[in-house]
């Protein structure tokens, strides 16, 4: 894997992605990071760079390193001065289940006249199709909305982060987020991709957020499959 170009140091880009991945399970509590020389290798950076990751992590409390045994994952879930809630694949991987994502899509859209996209994001945006598996099986599709001037739709980073981080990376800092819960219906493509019949009623998830500037920065539409996991938000008083 390659990382790309941005104003974001190289070891901060490579904490983000080892973040995610613990917090999604990928490398579980109690599991030791890959080798030092097997990181440099996939980041195609340099041994300092991967320390200095890894480091961060240890620092914020996700990592424990010993002589002769390696880095230990020692915490799964984040922590906020802001907020006392925990994301939904956070509450997942606690539980031990196995978040895995992946893009299935990623391009420059025209947006159509009068519609909502052409409002928010003007003629174009850039449109991604993300899926979320849980324990090997498809779990929730996502259809996202964002800027056109993002860029490069294959962009690397999009691949390996999380999409706020990748939204981080971009230098597009979220200042308000709002959730819309409901039922629908995916269409024909969306319900093949989670494996169920078409005209499933299923949840369905709306996002909107905006930057610092007022901006619409992301739309997103998901649909949560049906009889695997209800969605759960936990809260710590």
């Amino acid at each position: 894997m390659t990382t790309t170009r941005s104003k974001q140091p190289l070891y901060l880009k490579i904490h983000s992605i080892l973040k995610d991945r613990i917090l999604h399970g990928q490398y579980p509590l109690d599991s030791y990071l890959p080798p030092e020389p097997r990181l440099e290798e996939e980041f195609a950076v340099s041994k300092i760079t991967v320390r200095n990751a890894v480091k961060l992590l240890v620092q914020e409390g996700y990592l424990e390193t010993s002589s002769g045994k390696g880095t230990r994952v020692v915490r799964n879930t984040s922590t906020s001065k802001r907020s006392t809630w925990k994301r939904f694949t956070e509450i997942l991987v606690e539980e031990g289940h196995r978040i895995g994502k992946r893009t299935l899509q990623a391009e420059i859209v025209q947006t159509e006249p009068n519609g909502k996209l052409r409002e928010m994001f003007g003629e174009s945006c850039l449109r991604v199709e993300r899926l979320y598996s849980l324990d090997g099986a498809p779990y929730i599709h996502y259809t996202h909305y964002l800027p056109a001037r993002m860029g490069d739709p294959e962009h690397a980073g999009l691949q390996a982060h999380s999409l706020y981080g990748w939204l981080e990376e971009q230098g597009i800092a979220i200042a308000k987020l709002r959730d819309e819960f409901s039922v629908g219906a995916p269409g024909e493509a969306i319900a093949r991709t989670l494996e169920v019949e078409p005209g499933a009623a299923l949840l369905k998830r709306r996002r909107f957020a905006h930057d610092e500037l007022g901006r619409a920065a992301e739309y997103s539409e998901g649909y949560y499959r049906d009889g695997m996991h209800p969605y759960v938000v936990n809260y710590d008083v």
